[in-house]
């Protein structure tokens, strides 16, 4: 999954259906869901915002939960590019509780990515590594390495943003462990070498 909440409609149709599909027009909700998604591309982000919040609303009347979580989702983005953290936060966590009620754990994992960012961009460092450390766990219990290791460079550069040398090394030598076991000798040398700098800063 990427960053962002799973759509319940990204599931399409059984090619027979597709053409269907493509002529019926989309609902107000959808579409101005849609009419958002082409906004916040091209950076249109107050147009966003709006066709943002009308989705919202739509979604909200029709009870559809999935519709919700995404235009909250999308909410926080547009915030996000507009540098209106607190904003971008206040959606993210209201799209948290929906994707946490229905235990859809990736797109918890997508949210908390997010808001390590925004906490981080406010100087908001304890919240920002307490969700990150999250997101690590996330990906230490799927057995994925890479989502790992990638999880505990920002951890790192969380802890060095922090001042605290000593857990950031820990965090670079624990990727040098993981590049070592798939025979990167290469990145695992040049992780090594990031927590041997710090611990002789």
């Amino acid at each position: 999954m990427t960053n962002q909440v799973q759509p319940a409609g990204a599931i399409g149709p059984i090619d027979g259906q597709k053409q269907d599909a493509e002529k019926t027009p989309l609902e107000p909700a959808q579409q101005d869901y849609k009419e958002g998604r082409n906004f916040l591309d091209n950076g249109a982000y107050p147009q966003a915002a709006n066709a943002f919040h009308n989705a919202l609303r739509g979604f909200e009347e029709k009870g559809d939960e999935s519709g919700v979580a995404n235009s909250l989702d999308r909410l926080g983005d547009t915030c996000m590019a507009m540098e209106k953290f607190q904003l971008a936060i206040d959606n993210y966590l209201k799209a948290y509780e929906i994707c946490n009620k229905e235990e859809d754990s990736f797109s918890i994992v997508a949210l908390n990515k997010k808001l390590v960012d925004a906490h981080r961009k406010l100087g908001e460092m304890d919240q920002a590594v307490t969700l990150q450390l999250d997101v690590v766990n996330h990906y230490h219990l799927l057995h994925n390495p890479k989502g790992s290791a990638e999880a505990l460079i920002t951890l790192a550069e969380l802890y060095e943003e922090m001042g605290d040398k000593a857990k950031a090394a820990d965090a670079y030598r624990t990727v040098s462990a993981i590049h070592k076991n798939f025979k990167h000798a290469r990145m695992a040398q040049e992780f090594e070498e990031k927590a041997a700098k710090l611990e002789n800063a």
